[in-house]
């Protein structure tokens, strides 16, 4: 798994059939100080995160794991909401807060 945060949504009216119904989010990685990283992209999201949450992020086949989405064409997954990530006893980054205590 890996930590990213939302930086938005993606429509798609015209897409694979067994994508309709499937929340697609942007999503951009971040490192263990809490900085984004350079890479970015398209997640499935079956829990409802939204703009600017941490999110923890499945990749590859574990992507698909989730009941109903077997064959669906995901490489990404966001599959929960962080609540708060602490570092070295830091708090790196808190949802109540919504902002980065860095």
């Amino acid at each position: 798994m890996q930590i990213a945060k939302v930086l938005g949504t993606v429509v798609s009216t015209h897409k694979a059939r067994t994508l309709t119904g499937v929340k697609l989010l942007l999503i951009q990685y971040v490192n263990a100080q809490g900085k984004p990283l350079e890479n970015y992209e398209v997640a499935g999201d079956i829990v409802g995160a939204g703009v600017n949450e941490w999110v923890l992020v499945t990749r590859g086949s574990a992507a698909r794991k989730e009941s109903g989405h077997e064959d669906r064409p995901l490489d990404a997954m966001v599959i929960g909401i962080i609540d708060t990530v602490t570092v070295e006893n830091r708090l790196l980054y808190s949802k109540k807060q919504h902002e980065y205590p860095v």
